[in-house]
């Protein structure tokens, strides 16, 4: 005993407590084994100037006080932010961080519980959600026919209250069994319109996917440079497509808003002369516009000298050509002339007067027909 005292007296000492070799002193040395010291202060807890805690060190007086740790707010200075640590444990060996564990595997199981109990709920109520859902559909129907008759029962109260004759009653009766009996039929004839365009859908269905068919049956056949060029105007096909939508969308739009415009124009008459003002002046600058055009089409004075003797010379060019033809047709009209005169005069000496009369033909009726 001496010799361990004089070997541990002999040992020099840290600041902290601790032997230059790394091993603490035998006063704050962990027992060994499992066993736990429940006497064991934290660090920082000691009392002060012990091997445990040397003095000058932690607390509040040996702090530096900065003035950044008091920041000025709109409604004055706030409290210095404090170490909230509390007691901790010295030594953390083995034992601490299986306790650690421990406590965090106790926490996890916990809420791995809770979370598998909450689906458990969930499942639960979602079964019994379809069965309430199912049961409510057919409570829904049975209040319905409920409510179809109680609204027939206070009809009928409502008949009995005023005294109503029963022959007015059974003439209601029989006006709604007829209207009900009328829109039977119409909605039975609506039934089967319905049933007979569905089948027209489906039978024009098989054909677009007949004609899809055959498409990439001719789609496949062809060669590689031809699908490429197809898939491209497909592409651009696809693209205009979306741009006619759009520009279909605006000139719907364009065509909402003239309709109204037209309608706050044809409540007000200032409005509509307004309108006839602005047309008036579309059509004066126009014109000015075309006076503009043509006053710069205009060229120099020699120009324009040129310009009317060609214009001279080409018609009359197209005189002399008129005048030659109008010489050849007069020509010719008189040689027409001529030709039928002579031809009077022949017809005239060959004419005998027993080649005309009239033949009497008698047939059947015995009437006459015709000269000859």
């Amino acid at each position: 005993m001496a010799s361990n005292h004089k070997s541990s007296a002999a040992r020099p000492v840290s600041r902290g407590g601790v032997g230059l070799t790394g091993r603490p002193p035998s006063g704050i040395r962990p027992l060994s084994g499992n066993i736990r010291v429940a006497t064991a202060m934290p660090p920082g807890t000691a009392r002060p100037g012990s091997r445990g805690c040397p003095i000058g060190t932690g607390g509040v007086l040996s702090s530096q006080i900065k003035v950044a740790h008091r920041p000025v707010t709109q409604q004055g200075l706030t409290g210095m932010k404090t170490g909230t640590k509390g007691p901790q444990r010295q030594i953390l060996d083995k034992s601490y961080y299986l306790g650690l564990l421990r406590s965090k595997i106790s926490e996890l199981t916990t809420e791995v519980n809770k979370l598998q109990k909450g689906i458990e709920m969930y499942n639960q109520e979602n079964s019994v959600y379809l069965s309430y859902e199912k049961r409510a559909e057919t409570l829904a129907v049975e209040i319905k026919e409920l409510q179809g008759q109680l609204a027939d029962y206070n009809m009928l109260v409502d008949k009995l209250n005023t005294n109503t004759e029963m022959e007015e009653v059974m003439n209601d009766y029989n006006m709604l069994k007829a209207q009900n009996d009328r829109e039977t039929q119409s909605l039975d004839v609506i039934f089967t319109e319905r049933q007979a365009k569905e089948k027209q859908i489906r039978s024009v269905e098989e054909e677009i996917e007949q004609e899809k068919q055959a498409t990439d049956d001719i789609i496949k056949n062809m060669s590689l440079e031809n699908q490429v060029k197809y898939l491209e105007m497909k592409n651009t096909n696809e693209k205009l497509l979306q741009e006619l939508d759009t520009l279909q969308q605006q000139l719907d739009s364009q065509n909402m808003k003239k309709e109204s415009l037209e309608a706050e124009i044809a409540h007000s008459q200032v409005k509509q002369e307004a309108v006839l003002l602005h047309e008036k002046l579309y059509e004066l600058e126009s014109h000015r516009d075309q006076m503009i055009a043509e006053d710069k089409s205009i060229g120099s004075p020699m120009e324009e000298r040129e310009k009317l003797l060609k214009q001279i010379k080409d018609d009359n060019q197209e005189i002399a050509s008129m005048e030659r033809q109008l010489t050849d047709t007069k020509e010719k009209k008189n040689q027409f002339i001529e030709e039928i005169r002579q031809l009077d005069m022949d017809l005239e000496e060959h004419q005998d007067p027993t080649n005309y009369g009239w033949k009497i033909i008698e047939k059947n009726t015995g009437s006459f027909k015709k000269q000859v």
